[in-house]
């Protein structure tokens, strides 16, 4: 179940993308991203690799991006995604 959340979310995301970053395709594949993960790794395992300290900036842009998209501003949204996505994972 996961790993199909997954990778419907980042078909959703990739698809909100072609289409000019459609925001309800945006925050709906976010969504998918963020339960798959979830299921994939466990609850415990995702807040505690998602707060690590080291982390702490890298989460901060990644979820603030997410809310940026939940509020309908998607380009901004999915630039601060992108960078807290690559600080998270260097």
């Amino acid at each position: 179940i996961g790993v199909g959340l997954v990778g419907f979310g980042l078909f959703f995301i990739l698809f909100g993308m072609l289409l000019y970053f459609d925001s309800v395709l945006l925050a709906f594949g976010n969504i998918l991203f963020l339960s798959g993960l979830v299921f994939i790794i466990g609850f415990k395992r995702t807040f505690t690799f998602f707060f690590q300290r080291p982390k702490l900036k890298g989460t901060s842009f990644f979820f603030g991006g997410v809310l940026i998209v939940l509020m309908r501003w998607p380009l901004l949204g999915m630039l601060l995604e992108a960078y807290g996505f690559i600080t998270l994972f260097r």
